[in-house]
């Protein structure tokens, strides 16, 4: 099998949608009209495609952005200029083959070309995502912030990280 990481394009909408709904109860639900807005607006929309097949999706957005996300507000009244993850996702099938490390060294060399010096991200603390909380730990994130969102419902970990390795701290 080959990993080809590229674009997204609308033709990878339904199956984007179909991982989102895979991992839903750490993301924000994604309907097709919502799916197509976010695209418009992000700054990096990338897939990582096994053999025709979309096996994972990464959505980020940069400072400036119309995005209406609580967790992007929360860094856009902090930080000039940032590039804010909105989610990664990869297919079960496909976990542990380090397709997710593809995706963010393609965002970091992104970020570094676009003189964007941070990386933003929240992970879910209430309920938590251990997971997540392991894969951005060894990339060094760090913790510069808290708040609950949906409703109240949870409560997330917002994370940043300098482009260039040095601690996330506001």
């Amino acid at each position: 099998m080959t990993l080809l990481l590229r674009d997204a394009e609308p033709g990878d909408f339904n199956q984007i949608l179909l991982l989102n709904q895979e991992s839903v109860h750490f993301l924000s639900p994604l309907t097709a009209q919502r799916l197509a807005l976010l695209h418009g607006l992000a700054t990096c929309h990338r897939v990582a495609e096994h053999d025709g097949r979309v096996s994972a999706f990464l959505l980020a957005f940069a400072q400036g952005s119309d995005y209406d996300s609580p967790n992007y507000q929360w860094f856009a009244q902090r930080y000039e200029r940032f590039l804010y993850v909105d989610r990664i996702v990869v297919d079960a099938a496909f976990q542990g083959q380090g397709i997710a490390a593809r995706l963010y060294q393609d965002l970091f060399a992104l970020a570094r070309s676009a003189g964007l010096p941070r990386i933003t991200l929240e992970i879910d603390s209430d309920p938590p995502n251990p997971v997540s909380a392991r894969f951005h730990a060894r990339y060094g994130f760090a913790e510069v912030g808290t708040q609950r969102v949906a409703g109240g419902a949870k409560q997330v970990s917002l994370q940043s990280l300098m482009v260039d390795g040095a601690p996330g701290a506001l």
